[in-house]
């Protein structure tokens, strides 16, 4: 039962805490030593018997991720913990005339809300390295049972995350591939200027989202010719690849709805089959790519049917773009 976990074996105080009102609730604001952090809060299960519990198990994979995380060092930088501390924790102002900066003593363990992930990688960092960190909390003084449930349910339901694509979009100058993906959208010049989105919503017109080009060039770059170009290269090097698709198939590029070649399944084959044709075709000396060279591979595949109702019309997956890639690698007699 909760209040079984709630008891701690020492009063942990926490120093330089800034007390302040959220929507007439009472909350704290500091950091603490990551150790305190893990022996100060503890865990309502949703399946404890009092039936006031929520939080789901935990998971091994989450926890070991955001140790590596961790690893970055300085960069790794992360959000407050979210705790209900209960009514347990007292607040003492330093001074009377800054009643909102002082010192907190937690007699009890608080319950924490959000962050389980982020202490379980802690305490696995803390374990391999022997390091000391502090984690930055917000803490609660007083929610019942029921408030605490709705906004913990509040904070994983509705609070969406920024998405994969505009995450790429916002990485674009610390990530080549990421800055690349994003010219590819943004140039009025390239081939998915029109087909692209970067926020990550799709619709009819803009099906292909910032997220979908970035690992169509991972594909795309996975020859060591291509790997070690500059993105400004690769930038040119992918252009020049799907312009010249776009031109051998004008009909099919545009026509989503009828047309599998710009479903992601087939970019992601083209790209595929990218990495070993354009290091075929690549001019040593430059690191360019011979463009009549490039037509003359492309032009053997002119004859395939990527309509949606053809033989292309299952195809699917990760899978499915080897498969394709394969076949057209065959027909190109690359």
């Amino acid at each position: 039962m909760f209040e079984e976990k709630k008891q701690l074996s020492n009063t942990i105080v926490i120093e330089n805490v800034i007390q302040s009102k959220m929507r007439g609730k009472v909350v704290y604001q500091s950091s603490v030593a990551a150790t305190d952090a893990i022996k100060m809060t503890f865990i309502k299960p949703y399946n404890d018997p009092s039936e006031k519990g929520y939080q789901r198990p935990v998971s091994k994979k989450r926890c070991e991720d955001f140790s590596i995380y961790l690893s970055k060092g300085n960069e790794a930088l992360f959000t407050p913990i979210l705790i209900n501390a209960g009514g347990e924790w007292d607040f003492t102002p330093y001074d009377k005339s800054r009643t909102s900066f002082g010192r907190l003593v937690c007699k009890k363990k608080g319950s924490l809300m959000d962050g389980q992930h982020r202490l379980g990688g802690i305490e696995l960092y803390l374990k391999e390295t022997n390091a000391q960190i502090n984690v930055p909390i917000l803490a609660f003084h007083y929610l019942d049972d029921d408030e605490e449930i709705r906004l913990f349910d509040t904070i994983n339901t509705e609070a969406k995350g920024i998405g994969s694509s505009l995450s790429r979009y916002l990485k674009r100058d610390s990530d080549d591939l990421s800055w690349v993906a994003t010219q590819l959208i943004t140039q009025t010049d390239s081939p998915f200027h029109e087909l692209g989105t970067i926020v990550g919503k799709r619709s009819t017109a803009k099906h292909i989202t910032l997220q979908n080009i970035y690992k169509a060039l991972t594909y795309l770059t996975k020859n060591p010719k291509l790997k070690k170009l500059n993105k400004e290269k690769i930038l040119i090097i992918s252009m020049l690849y799907f312009e010249n698709i776009k031109k051998n198939f004008p009909d099919d590029w545009g026509n989503y709805k009828e047309s599998k070649l710009t479903h992601i399944v087939c970019i992601n084959a083209l790209s595929i089959l990218g990495s070993k044709l354009l290091a075929k075709c690549m001019i040593e000396e430059s690191n360019q790519v011979d463009s009549s060279k490039l037509n003359k591979y492309l032009t053997r595949i002119k004859k395939v049917n990527w309509s949606n109702q053809g033989e292309m019309k299952y195809l699917k997956g990760l899978s499915g773009s080897k498969t394709l890639a394969k076949d057209l690698e065959v027909q190109m007699n690359i």
